[in-house]
């Protein structure tokens, strides 16, 4: 469910395009203009708006967004511009290949997203950056993290209802038997099963691993495995459970403590926005006993948080 509020007659893409090129004149710009309109628009009124200020002003919206915004508000506004497909991709793209490798985010967007976004994303890959992502994941992750995000990637998992309960029961014996009879599970068997199976077969999974052996999967995943390959296990399973839960801990993680992680909290708000914001919020509520909106307005300023929270509408 969307966050996002548009007006109940909200002006052309004319006049927004007229409107945001004279925010753009003189010094400066006038950032809650671009902000007031941006914010409140959906993805398909922000297009028709991309298209229109280019008919009649013949240069990008989005360069000259580049060029006349700064700081946070810059990265928000950028990436809010782009549509869900060049979101991942360009995330992906910086994740894997940038100065740093950011092997945590590019695991998150893996992840999180569904067997047929994943061949959407794998596509558009392949053609925007004429190179394959399984190349760049084989060029920058390592060991167990490594072949799961490359059998991830290679599989297409079925996305419907339906569960085959003895192949459920066969899993949880199989992890059981090459798990804590030994040292260890065997990361071969959690890479073939995390990467086959489908959301709803690994939530049933979860529940038979307990009730035969009396522990949480996710408990058991947490204790005998490490590193990337134990974050990408975990968002497997409880993005198959919960999404919005899921993202709703990633916010809070970006929040807590010293310093605010603005990257994590600027792309979750940003490309879950028009998904499942209304849910992340209530997961958000639930868990913590605080209102999403309050915790990133303690934790933003100026222009850069009335654009999130313009992106996270009422309480």
């Amino acid at each position: 469910m969307s966050t996002v509020r548009i007006p109940s007659a909200p002006p052309s893409a004319r006049d927004d395009a007229t409107q945001l090129h004279r925010a753009f004149k003189g010094i400066g710009c006038d950032a809650g203009v671009i902000v007031n309109i941006l914010a409140h628009r959906d993805a398909s009124q922000r297009d028709d708006i991309l298209q229109e200020f280019e008919t009649l002003y013949s240069y990008d919206l989005k360069k000259e967004l580049s060029s006349e915004l700064h700081g946070h508000l810059k990265k928000a506004v950028l990436l809010w511009m782009q549509n869900p497909l060049e979101r991942d991709l360009t995330t992906l793209k910086q994740a894997l290949t940038g100065h740093i490798p950011e092997l945590k985010i590019a695991t998150e967007i893996i992840c999180s997203r569904t067997s047929s976004q994943i061949r959407q994303i794998k596509q558009a890959y392949a053609s925007t950056y004429d190179v394959n992502l399984e190349h760049d994941i084989e060029a920058h992750a390592s060991g167990n993290h490594k072949q799961l995000m490359l059998a991830y990637l290679s599989t297409t998992r079925y996305e419907g209802p339906e569960i085959d309960r003895v192949l459920v029961e066969n899993d949880a014996k199989t992890m059981r038997k090459f798990g804590e009879r030994k040292f260890g599970m065997d990361e071969r068997v959690l890479i073939q099963i995390f990467s086959e199976r489908s959301r709803t077969h690994l939530v049933v999974l979860d529940s038979a691993y307990q009730k035969m052996y009396g522990r949480e999967l996710r408990k058991a995943i947490k204790k005998e495995t490490s590193g990337h390959f134990k974050h990408a296990l975990s968002t497997i399973l409880q993005c198959a459970h919960n999404p919005a839960k899921y993202f709703a801990t990633v916010l809070r993680k970006a929040m807590k403590g010293l310093g605010t992680k603005d990257t994590t909290l600027i792309r979750v708000v940003v490309t879950r926005a028009e998904v499942d914001m209304q849910q992340i919020k209530e997961e958000y509520h639930k868990l913590y006993k605080k209102q999403l909106t309050d915790a990133v307005h303690s934790e933003t300023l100026g222009h850069y948080r009335t654009f999130l929270l313009s992106l996270l509408g009422s309480n």
